[in-house]
């Protein structure tokens, strides 16, 4: 398929131009329709909200506040009233509102706080918050605030009020490409091979994104979906491009021509990004396992803009790698491999010092691995998991400053009232038992509708409050049952609660759940018991301190400020979920393209100490330089202006950078030294019975001679066009899956011999000073092989690619 891709590039491209932006413009003929479904069946309070649903049908618009406060004197003065009252009539005639309930009549009274000093009023918009036009929005806050001055302070809040104080959409993004651009030009050197992984992320996650706000039509989204789909899109788009190129690119260094560079970068980078590409899929898969129906849309965002990022890497990018040609090396490069012929298959750098010093040291270096990551997952241990609001945004933000005026006015409880959902009429024995619970400011019974009544319970406490949990609990578990009646306990704080409960009473079977795959994903590739042991326990090391650097940024509030991510509170309770899937499936990438080299070596030597040394000083390189990319694009999540996506990159941010930087690069390897040739440990009545799932291409040939098959040579002469001898030409034998064999310098009259491990098929590749390089395919039988190569010299308008 590859070499399909880099032949027919121009149908290919093509291709992806037309998917691109055909699904762009039907999505955008079309439009979005998320929708945020919190199903939990069987929790009191969706029993309260089936109760409310039938009594008192939901109004089809979203509701938002208009918040004010005096300095002096309260807001029945007149002057006041003469500011405020002609702002709220003009927003009640604005096309698109369906009417302001303020506080300046009779019905109005309780809309006044006790001092006089804070009033607000109710705008209902005719859409719900995601549908209404951010102009109207935007000029109902300007006519709200235009008011404001001389001792008044006017603030508003709600869901789309907050949509107009979001930064401009695809911001996130634009950062994080510009921040991996920057990190991928560093690590190549060349412009072309910068842009490559970028490309194919945004083909990768443009298709995705595109796919999913049309699927919102026929299936429940969540509009979260589309930014965690982005997050994670561009990630990995990014990062398989990164792997597939630095393979390509160390080939056409060695010599090889680029389609057959090409071509075996596929087979055995590509085979890894497939594999890796499937295990973040099952990763998110694994969230089904908790049936929360809120979480089914995000599945089908991010799995399907991971696969179409899979399928842009193993088919758009060879394609691309066939315009560039030779471009993909840098300038400087070129010009090395024309003068002095293919480089030398040795690592050296501080890739290879570092590996060799944690062979030295592997119990030093563990310790020190272990201490670090123990430290930063204490936090973790006072984990408590929630819901965000408005309170958490920043201080800067008017709906923030709505908040905290209606919670200053009315009481910190006020922004998250409980509805206790009565099934009947007959509640004052209920009223007068909650009325006497510690931990209520206020309550009020609504009139009775369709046999059904509603309590309003305002607590004391804010809604992210412990004692507001506490409180919950009391009412169902005490009040409600003394009180002999058939009541649920319900409203946002109260589904909040629920669903962080369901959560983390079902997080053990996820987390067992994924880790059980990961497992026998990597027992297959690997044929070990170890090796998949040691992921899982590091998987799991990895969460605890990503998560203990969550709690401590947003539950404990360090650095909230420096971020500028607004104030402390619970751990929303879809983000574990959420972020282990990310997180298992991320490290996996990791584990994959680090031990697959490592059993690569393992396979050819036997020998656990070279295995580990070979494997980590060829791979670390390349999986920081992803890392680094990965930690920018989900820190630059920090300016999606939503609460639940910032905290979502914070926390990937954190976990990539321990994985890659600390785990993969430090433990994993000094743990694999510990453990010796143990690592590659299967007992035999289980190898039998394993599928083979090969994640780098088999290379038969080495395997027979390995086994004591027969050898045999490939010889002959290196020649120009004219017929002239080339001495000092680099001739190098490769196997199919671009493992060097043989190396050998042409003598004066051109000859060179190279030996072969054992009949098969092989990539001959010849370099020399003034000629281009030259890679052909040679079958090889059991007889000696006569190939004679000829070389044509660099035409002169060559030379300034």
């Amino acid at each position: 398929m590859a070499r399909w891709c880099y032949r027919h590039r121009l149908v290919v491209l093509l291709l992806w131009v037309g998917a691109l932006f055909g699904l762009g413009f039907s999505a955008s003929t079309a439009g979005t329709d998320y929708a945020n479904v919190f199903s939990l069946p069987d929790t009191d309070s969706k029993k309260a909200y089936d109760l409310m649903e039938k009594a008192f049908p939901a109004s089809a618009g979203d509701t938002d506040t208009v918040v004010w406060k005096v300095d002096g004197g309260t807001v029945r003065d007149q002057d006041v009233r003469s500011r405020i009252q002609p702002a709220l009539d003009e927003i009640a005639a604005m096309k698109g509102v369906g009417g302001v309930t303020g506080p300046y009549t009779d019905q109005g009274a309780a809309q006044i706080s006790g001092d006089g000093r804070i009033a607000y009023a109710q705008i209902t918009f005719a859409d719900q918050a995601n549908a209404v036009p951010k102009e109207l929005v935007q000029d109902v806050v300007d006519t709200a605030q235009g008011v404001e001055g001389d001792g008044l302070e006017v603030e508003l809040g709600g869901q789309a009020i907050q949509r107009v104080q979001e930064p401009p959409t695809g911001l996130a993004e634009m950062v994080g490409l510009v921040a991996a651009a920057i990190v991928l030009f560093l690590a190549f050197g060349s412009l072309f091979a910068m842009l490559l992984p970028l490309a194919v992320a945004v083909f990768g996650v443009g298709t995705g994104l595109f796919s999913t706000q049309l699927l919102s039509h026929v299936t429940d989204i969540p509009d979260l979906a589309p930014l965690l789909s982005s997050l994670i899109g561009l990630g990995v788009g990014i990062d398989y491009a990164l792997f597939i190129v630095t393979r390509h690119r160390k080939g056409l260094l060695r010599g090889a021509d680029p389609e057959e560079s090409a071509v075996i970068a596929l087979n055995t980078s590509g085979r890894a990004v497939l594999f890796a590409g499937g295990t973040v899929c099952i990763a998110l898969a694994g969230m089904l396992v908790t049936n929360l129906r809120f979480l089914d849309g995000v599945v089908i965002g991010t799995s399907l803009t991971v696969v179409l990022s899979v399928l842009a890497a193993t088919t758009l990018l060879p394609a691309l790698l066939g315009f560039l040609g030779p471009r993909v090396l840098s300038r400087r490069q070129r010009k090395r491999l024309a003068a002095q012929g293919p480089e030398a298959e040795t690592v050296s750098g501080l890739s290879a010092r570092w590996s060799a010093g944690v062979q030295r040291r592997p119990r030093t270096v563990a310790a020190l691995a272990l201490v670090v990551m123990a430290v930063l997952a204490l936090p973790v241990l006072s984990l408590r998991l929630g819901a965000t609001d408005q309170g958490n945004d920043d201080a800067s933000t008017t709906t923030r400053k709505a908040y905290d005026l209606l919670a200053e006015g009315f009481g910190p409880g006020f922004n998250g009232p409980l509805q206790v959902v009565v099934d009947g009429t007959d509640t004052t024995a209920l009223v007068k038992g909650i009325e006497d619970t510690p931990g209520v400011a206020r309550v009020a019974a609504l009139p009775p509708a369709q046999g059904v009544t509603v309590i309003q319970v305002v607590p004391t406490t804010s809604p992210q409050s412990e004692e507001t949990d506490t409180l919950i609990d009391r009412l169902r578990d005490d009040v409600v049952p003394a009180a002999g009646a058939e009541a649920h306990v319900g409203g946002v704080t109260a589904v909040s609660k629920d669903f962080a409960t369901v959560t983390g009473d079902r997080l053990p079977l996820f987390i067992a759940t994924i880790i059980g795959l990961g497992f026998l994903l990597l027992l297959i590739a690997f044929r070990s018991l170890v090796v998949p042991l040691t992921a899982a326990v590091m998987n799991l090391i990895a969460a605890a301190a990503s998560f203990g650097v969550l709690v401590a940024v947003f539950q404990w509030g360090w650095g909230l400020e420096l971020l500028g991510l607004g104030k402390e509170g619970p751990i929303n309770a879809f983000l574990p979920v959420i972020m282990l899937s990310l997180l298992f499936g991320l490290s996996m990438d990791y584990q994959v393209f680090l031990v697959s080299r490592m059993h690569e070596e393992w396979v050819h030597t036997k020998d656990n100490a070279r295995a580990v040394r070979v494997g980590l000083a060829e791979t670390s390189r390349v999986i920081n330089s992803a890392a680094l990319i990965m930690v920018c694009v989900f820190l630059a999540f920090v300016l999606s202006g939503d609460s639940g996506a910032a905290m979502a990159g914070v926390g990937l941010a954190a976990a990539v950078a321990l994985d890659a930087f600390i785990l993969r690069t430090a433990l994993v390897p000094a743990a694999m030294h510990l453990l010796g040739a143990s690592n590659w440990w299967l007992p035999a009545w289980l190898e039998k019975r394993l599928p083979h799932l090969a994640v780098e291409p088999k290379e038969e040939p080495e395997e027979s001679a390995a086994a004591g098959g027969p050898s045999s040579a490939v010889h002959g002469f290196v020649r120009d066009e004219s017929g002239d001898p080339v001495e000092g030409a680099s001739v190098v034998l490769m196997s199919k899956g671009g493992r060097r064999l043989d190396h050998v310098t042409s003598l004066a009259d051109g000859a060179y011999i190279l030996s072969v491990p054992a009949p098969g098929t092989y990539l001959l590749a010849t370099t020399a000073p003034s000629y281009p390089s030259r890679a052909r395919q040679v079958t090889v039988a059991d007889e000696p092989l006569v190939f004679d190569v000829e070389l044509s010299e660099i035409p002169e308008a060559t030379e300034v690619n």
